[in-house]
């Protein structure tokens, strides 16, 4: 593990395991690095695993600024760069994988041979003129506002919208969610309102024609926290050379619920050798 200097008076935590190419992971909010517990502990027996806490989450500093995805994504590339990584897949899920994407525009790919977009927050959240399928600013209010007001309350509640617990279904045991809780927890509050904020109104759509890595698209077509309809199946058809994976059912927390799938879905799309031929796709907005 390390804390590596992206920014003047801002460190970020690092962990590093196992060898071979780099995989770099990218968490979902409100969590931290360790929400891949249950991907790397067998991945890193076949891969270099690294795996970075956002700023203002988990162990990485926690600065009163800068929660925009200009100035996360250059955070990313300085531990990139920190590293001297090459032939990186990215993986990022949720808001990483938003993280990711502006990653791959704002700075050209530069290091990534390989994106993985696991539910992620992209490319455009919220319910505008020209975007009318998406969340309504009244969600994301909410969801700041309770942050607000209790915290603590606020995570336990979302926590079961995100492993999809209802009356009938429970695929997550009362440990498990107090571990997703307290992972939530270890995020400053500041930092918690500022990345709702961030990725409720960002626009990544232009971001998206100028990917050109194979990229594997993974999303629950149950997922409550980000819809089906609005990300992954939007990212599938704006992303070139891309791979959509639904997963019938399943919630936005599928890195838990599905994870034996996943685990062999990623270390399936890490094998593909990267072919060199430009493929291109239609935008739908």
């Amino acid at each position: 593990m390390a804390y590596i200097e992206t920014a003047p008076g801002v460190q970020v935590f690092v962990e590093d395991w196992g060898q071979g190419q780099p995989v770099v992971f990218l968490h979902g909010w409100p969590l931290n690095h360790k929400m891949f517990e249950y991907q790397v502990n067998q991945i890193a027996n076949h891969y270099r695993c690294i795996l970075i806490d956002r700023r203002g989450f988990g162990d990485s500093d926690k600065p009163w600024q800068g929660y925009d995805y200009d100035t996360l994504s250059d955070d990313l590339a300085a531990v990139l760069d920190a590293l001297d990584l090459y032939d990186v897949t990215l993986v990022g899920f949720s808001q990483g994988g938003a993280e990711a994407i502006h990653y791959m525009a704002r700075h050209q790919g530069r290091r990534v041979s390989k994106l993985v977009l696991l539910g992620a927050a992209a490319p455009h959240m919220l319910k505008t003129e020209d975007f009318p399928d998406g969340v309504d600013k009244s969600t994301f209010d909410e969801m700041i506002e309770k942050s607000l007001q209790d915290r603590a309350a606020f995570i336990e509640d979302f926590s079961k919208q995100f492993f999809g617990v209802s009356l009938l279904n429970n695929p997550v045991s009362s440990k498990l969610a107090d571990w997703f809780h307290s992972l939530a927890m270890e995020a400053s509050p500041k930092a918690t309102v500022e990345n709702v904020l961030t990725f409720s109104q960002a626009d990544l759509r232009a971001d998206l024609p100028g990917i050109t890595v194979p990229t594997l698209i993974i999303h629950g077509t149950s997922d409550q926290v980000v819809p089906f309809e609005i990300s992954g199946k939007l990212l599938s058809e704006n992303i070139p050379n891309s791979q959509l994976i639904a997963y019938e059912g399943a919630p936005h927390g599928f890195f838990y619920t599905e994870w034996p799938r996943l685990n062999q879905d990623l270390l399936d799309f890490f094998a593909t050798p990267v072919l060199t031929e430009t493929i291109t796709t239609t935008t739908t907005w």
